[in-house]
């Protein structure tokens, strides 16, 4: 089991930044991947980042490339999304996820409760 509690998210004007946080616990080394996917209402859940526990190696989705940054603190067993540049598109509810590999929900099975992040124009 993997436990993931997200925290950061809140209301941000357009062009400003937030910084998710991810506390993951339990049986982490299972899974190799961190990811970030998002929701907005109406929509699909998408994938927005991942990272790899070991060694860091990172991918991101088209949209957030160069405005948004993933992270890991291993100490910590806590993953980060830095987010710069934000767009009032980026307003969606954020969630946390642990799994194997890849950028659609079907590799993850570990999931926080999500974080609402609204980005106001």
């Amino acid at each position: 089991q993997v436990q993931l509690v997200e925290s950061g998210g809140g209301l941000v004007q357009a062009g400003g930044s937030l910084r998710l946080s991810c506390a993951a616990s339990g049986r982490t080394f299972s899974r190799p991947v961190m990811a970030w996917f998002r929701q907005a209402p109406g929509k699909e859940r998408e994938f927005v980042a991942a990272i790899l526990w070991s060694g860091g190696r990172t991918f991101y989705a088209d949209s957030v490339k160069g405005r948004f940054t993933i992270s890991r603190d291993n100490a910590k067993n806590t993953v980060y999304l830095q987010m710069n540049s934000l767009k009032p598109e980026d307003t969606a509810v954020y969630y946390c996820a642990a799994g194997r590999a890849g950028s659609t929900t079907y590799g993850y099975d570990y999931w926080g409760q999500g974080t609402q992040v609204t980005v106001s124009s």
